[in-house]
C-alpha cells in the first residue's frame, strides 16, 4: 500500500514540476545535470537528452563563472555559496543567443545531512532586461547636452531658436514657426506646449494641407448631426478638443481663404461655430501655426489674408535649414542611430568617419528627416556595428550634387534643379511615390504638390 502511494506521490510532483512555467534543474555536487522540466528545455533550446548527464557549464551561466575566477573551489556558484536568491545570470542558448535568468537554488542533503545535489529555477527575464536597455538608452539621448526638449543642436542659430521657445512658452500669444520641410516645426510647436502655462491642457495636431475645404473645416471646427451627407452624428472640432490647451496648424499657408475667415473669427471672439449650426461655442485655445511657405507673397497674390498673418504671426519663430547647421550633423545621427538601435535591437554603434564626412558635406534638402531616413536606410544595409559609406543611399555616395537645392543665384535654375531632384527620386523609387517622399525626407502632400506645380506626372513610368 505504501509503494502505491509513494508512486502517486512521485507522479504528482512530476506533474508539478512539468507544469512549471520556470525552468527547473537538478544537478549533483559535480554539477553534472540529472534533470530538467519542459520549461528548462524552452528557456535554453537543449532537449532533455542533450542536457541529462551533461555537466551544467554547457549552459556558460556568467554567475557560474564569476565564483570560479574568485576562488571557488567548485565551477557551480550553488555548491560555493549553499544557496542562491534572486540572482540575475545570463545562460547561453544552444544557439548561442543569451537569455537573461532570474536564478533561484538551494543544495539539497540526504537524511544524514551529506549534500547530494542542487535544484535551481530559473525565469526568463529576457523582456525585463531589454526594456531596461530602452530605459537606458532613452535616458542617455535625453541627457544629451546639446539638446533641448527633444530637439537636438549645439549651433549658435539652434541656441537662438532655443532661446525663442523658453521665450514664447512664457506668453499666451500666437506662435507661427517658419521652416523648410523636415527641419522640425512640429517639434518647436510640442516644446512650447509642454513649457507653457497650458501643459497640463491637450495639444490638438492638425495638417491643413491633407484635407479637402468641406473636410477641414469639419475637423477645425466639428459638425452637428444632418449638416451634410453622411453626418450621421455630431462631431466635436479640434478647437473644441484643444479647449484650455493648445492646438497647431500645420502647414497653415495651404488653408482655403474660406476657412482662413472662419479661423480669424475664432481668433478675434474666440469662439467657434460647428458647420451646419449657428450656435457658438466659447474655446479657450492658443494657436501654434507652421508652414514652409513664403505669406507675404501669399498675401501679395492674395492667397493669404493680411488680417489673419498679424493675428497668427505675433510671436515668428525660423528654423534654418539642416546645411545652415553643420556642426549639429553628428550630434543628430548618434541621437538616431541610438533611437534605431533600440528599436531594431541590431547591434550598430557608430558611423564610420569616412561615412560621416559624406553624410556632413551632402545638402539635405529634407533636412532633418531626410537624415532620419537615411539612418534608418544604413540599419538595414548595415551588419556590422558600424555604417559604412557602403551603406548609404546612392543620393549620399554620389555627392551631394544630385540632390541639392543650395542657393542657386536664379529662381529658374532653382525651379529646374527642384524638377530634376524630383524626377531622380522618382526614377531611384521606380515612380513609387510613397518611397519617393520618404528619400526626399518630405511628406506625400508635398511631394504632390511639388509634383503638380512641375506639371510631373507618375504613372507606370515617369512623364517629363
Amino acid at each position: 500500500m505504501a509503494g502505491i502511494l509513494d508512486k502517486e506521490y512521485s507522479q504528482y510532483w512530476e506533474t508539478v514540476v512539468q507544469t512549471m512555467l520556470d525552468g527547473l534543474m537538478i544537478v549533483d555536487p559535480e554539477g553534472v545535470i540529472l534533470s530538467v522540466n519542459n520549461a528548462m528545455e524552452q528557456l535554453t533550446g537543449y532537449s532533455q537528452e542533450e542536457l541529462i548527464g551533461r555537466s551544467c557549464e554547457i549552459l556558460n551561466c556568467d554567475s557560474c563563472f564569476g565564483a570560479l575566477a574568485r576562488g571557488g573551489d567548485k565551477h557551480c556558484a550553488l555548491f560555493k555559496d549553499k544557496v542562491v536568491r534572486n540572482r540575475r545570470c545570463t545562460l547561453s542558448k544552444k544557439d548561442g543567443r543569451p537569455v537573461y535568468v532570474i536564478k533561484n537554488a538551494a543544495i539539497l542533503r540526504d537524511k544524514d545531512g551529506i549534500v547530494v545535489g542542487g535544484v535551481e529555477t530559473l525565469a526568463d527575464c529576457t523582456e525585463l532586461v531589454a526594456k531596461e536597455e530602452v530605459i537606458s538608452s532613452l535616458r542617455k539621448e535625453l541627457a544629451i547636452e546639446d539638446s533641448f526638449e527633444g530637439i537636438i543642436g549645439k549651433s549658435m542659430t539652434m541656441q537662438k531658436v532655443f532661446d525663442l521657445i523658453r521665450s514664447a512658452a512664457q506668453s499666451d500669444a500666437p506662435v507661427i514657426i517658419y521652416g523648410d520641410s523636415g527641419t522640425g516645426k512640429e517639434l518647436v510647436a510640442a516644446a512650447i506646449h509642454r513649457l507653457g502655462s497650458r501643459h497640463k491642457g491637450p495639444f490638438i495636431k492638425v495638417n491643413c494641407a491633407a484635407l479637402n475645404e468641406s473636410l477641414l473645416e469639419s475637423e477645425l471646427f466639428g459638425h452637428v448631426k444632418g449638416a451634410f451627407t453622411g453626418a450621421d452624428r455630431t462631431r466635436m472640432g479640434r478647437f473644441e478638443a484643444a479647449n484650455y490647451g493648445d492646438i497647431f496648424l500645420d502647414e497653415i499657408g495651404d488653408l482655403p481663404l474660406s476657412t482662413q475667415a472662419k479661423l480669424l473669427r475664432v481668433l478675434q471672439e474666440k469662439e467657434i461655430e460647428k458647420v451646419g449650426d449657428h450656435t457658438p461655442i466659447r474655446v479657450d485655445v492658443r494657436v501654434l501655426s507652421a508652414t514652409n511657405k513664403d505669406l507675404n507673397k501669399l498675401m501679395a497674390e492674395e492667397r493669404f489674408r493680411d488680417d489673419l498673418y498679424y493675428r497668427i504671426g505675433v510671436i515668428p519663430i525660423y528654423l534654418p535649414p539642416l546645411r545652415d547647421r553643420p556642426e549639429d550633423i553628428p550630434l543628430l545621427i548618434e541621437a538616431f542611430i541610438q533611437r534605431i538601435h533600440i528599436k531594431t535591437r541590431k547591434p550598430i554603434q557608430g558611423i564610420d568617419k569616412d561615412a560621416l564626412g559624406l553624410l556632413s558635406r551632402y545638402e539635405w534638402p529634407g533636412n532633418v528627416r531626410e537624415l532620419i531616413n537615411v539612418i534608418e536606410y544604413a540599419f538595414v544595409l548595415c551588419t556590422g556595428e558600424e555604417i559604412l559609406p557602403s551603406h548609404l543611399p546612392v543620393t549620399i555616395i554620389g555627392g551631394s550634387q544630385s540632390f541639392s537645392v543650395g542657393r542657386p543665384a536664379g529662381r529658374s535654375q532653382r525651379d529646374s534643379d527642384d524638377r530634376e531632384t524630383l524626377l531622380e527620386a522618382l526614377k531611384q523609387t521606380h515612380g513609387n511615390k510613397s518611397d519617393a517622399a520618404r528619400l526626399l525626407g518630405i511628406s506625400r502632400v508635398t511631394l504632390w504638390k511639388r509634383l503638380k506645380a512641375h506639371g510631373i506626372q507618375v504613372e507606370k513610368t515617369v512623364q517629363r
